[in-house]
């Protein structure tokens, strides 16, 4: 009986054991085999490829631009790994391979990411983005940055008001205040497009004050105009319309909002990321009562 409790003991010694480790631990004891994929191109490549779909022999020659002396090791070592299996009609991937392609997918997507818009990212303060959205982040592959130059100080300005200008509807975070961008916003209102804003409790304290008490005092008979109030800090403007997404983001220092620099969008991926990252926000906001 006492063996049988022991033997009982170690079981959940090393099962306790096992969930405690660290992703470095993890890679201590396997890096072979994760070097053995990511120093290939020729695998990632293959992997990716398959992912999405069957593949022959000839469209892996295509996608990789490589010779079949080439692939056809890197073909027989996913095998070996059990990532892809070959069938009568070409390679197919399996259940585990899916699930490492779908993360090798997610990683190469961020890492691209930040790779293509490196300047946006590296000089601004991006933790006011939830951490689930940051790990989201390459669902903004398709995006571009624009600055305002020495020869066009109002080109981030006017890119954004054209983009209100063509909305169906305006769903917003903001973290500042403009009178400029209120006198847009109250007029999309005044001709029938939805408009719904998230500002913080100082944000709301300062629209209740001239000049924007007047401007919000005559939009209170449009029902399809509403603020929301959330109570924690902002450090990020967001706006997502039917067509375009406006990311901006306070500068790492100093630690204010910068007007100069906006990532814009139209691509349906970052269009469905900043309507989560708007309904978040909203969820943890209340309704502000306009009177």
């Amino acid at each position: 009986m006492c063996e049988e409790n022991e033997k009982k003991l170690k079981a959940k010694y090393l099962l306790v054991n096992r969930t405690n480790m660290e992703p470095l631990d993890i890679y201590n004891t396997t890096y072979k085999q994760v070097q053995s994929l990511f120093s290939s191109r020729l695998k990632i490549q293959i992997l990716l490829s398959v992912a999405s779909g069957p593949r022959q022999l000839s469209q892996l020659r295509d996608v990789t631009g490589s010779v079949s002396q080439a692939i056809i090791p890197k073909i027989r070592s996913l095998e070996r790994l059990a990532l892809i299996e070959q069938r009568a009609d070409g390679y197919y991937i399996t259940p585990p391979g899916r699930i490492l392609a779908t993360k090798i997918g997610d990683l190469v997507m961020t890492m691209g990411e930040f790779a293509r818009h490196q300047e946006f990212w590296s000089t601004h303060d991006i933790e006011g983005i939830p951490e689930s959205f940051l790990y989201q982040i390459g669902d903004l592959i398709g995006s571009d940055v624009k600055f305002d130059t020495t020869n066009n100080m109002f080109h981030v300005y006017t890119h954004f008001v054209n983009i209100l200008k063509e909305a169906k509807y305006i769903h917003g975070i903001s973290s500042v205040m403009s009178t400029e961008i209120a006198d847009v916003l109250a007029e999309r209102v005044v001709s029938g497009v939805p408009v719904e804003l998230v500002v913080n409790r100082t944000i709301a304290e300062g629209l209740a004050q001239e000049p924007f008490a007047g401007k919000i005092r005559k939009l209170k008979p449009y029902r399809h105009f509403k603020v929301w109030m959330v109570r924690e800090p902002l450090h990020l403007g967001i706006t997502v319309t039917d067509k375009h997404l406006s990311l901006g983001l306070n500068k790492k220092s100093p630690d204010v909002y910068d007007s100069s620099a906006d990532m814009y969008s139209s691509d349906p991926s970052a269009l469905d990321w900043a309507e989560r990252l708007f309904t978040y926000f909203c969820e943890r906001a209340v309704l502000w009562d306009l009177e």
